[in-house]
């Protein structure tokens, strides 16, 4: 059995979408042409190793793909010099938001932090989309903020996990770095009736003439290496990761301030 989460098979899947019609678009493309053909919304979390995701969005460009990278404001994540080299390559570019979990629960301070890292992420490109970060280790749910905020006050047009219908979305994600961990994610996880289970992505590329028209794919970049190092190293904190989310998801979930 081949090495999966490398980027040659990462390729080989985006290749088989494209061979049998799909048509790849950013979050925010979506948003303005609606449901039209069939579709691949394709997001990428910037979680870390950014360099990973420059390495992703070279790889699209060369085959005609667009996406939408999203960065949080932590150091691992964000890296200027790759946050314009991916908007240069013609990839949206949004905030992956954890402000609620960065102000320990409150709301006061996590509006105000979100203000902040969202003009500075303008600063590199014009930010229309934004997607929570799962913040795995807190307790709490970054959504929430949105509770007591709106924000499409802040110029923001959409959310994926709020203004994207699931019910006519299948919804493929590599959390926990296989395509079925719905059982190690801790938020990262959608109400939908198309069910998908796949553990390895030649298993998706097998199935492709039977996947919905509608997609979102959500990858995160820093789980796919060619080097062996690195993927052996991601492998291994992957795992220990999983074991943890396991506990923390069956901690109850605490109120906000």
């Amino acid at each position: 059995m081949t090495r999966d989460f490398t980027l040659r098979s990462y390729e080989r899947l985006l290749s088989s979408l494209l061979e049998n019609g799909y048509r790849f678009l950013t979050f925010e493309e979506y948003l303005e042409k609606g449901l039209e053909g069939k579709q691949v919304i394709l997001r990428h979390d910037v979680d870390d190793l950014p360099e990973n995701s420059h390495r992703t969005a070279i790889i699209e460009h060369q085959l005609g793909i667009k996406g939408v990278y999203y960065f949080r404001i932590v150091r691992q994540s964000n890296h200027p010099n790759v946050i314009r080299d991916i908007a240069a390559l013609g990839h949206e570019i949004g905030y992956h938001y954890e402000d609620l979990a960065l102000a320990r629960g409150d709301m006061q301070k996590a509006i105000k932090k979100f203000e902040d890292n969202l003009n500075y992420f303008r600063e590199y490109y014009l930010v229309k989309t934004i997607c929570m970060h799962g913040s795995p280790r807190s307790r709490w749910d970054n959504r929430k903020v949105w509770e007591k905020y709106n924000y499409r006050d802040f110029g923001i047009s959409g959310e994926p996990y709020l203004d994207l219908d699931f019910n006519k979305f299948a919804y493929l994600t590599d959390t926990g770095r296989t395509w079925n961990g719905a059982l190690v994610s801790v938020r990262d996880k959608v109400s939908s009736p198309h069910q998908l289970n796949f553990a390895r992505t030649d298993q998706i590329i097998e199935n492709v003439k039977t996947l919905p028209d509608h997609l979102m794919i959500t990858v995160h970049p820093q789980r796919w290496n060619d080097g062996l190092l690195l993927w052996t190293k991601e492998l291994i904190f992957q795992n220990l990761k999983n074991l943890i989310k396991r506990i923390i998801i069956r901690q109850p979930a605490p109120p906000t301030a």
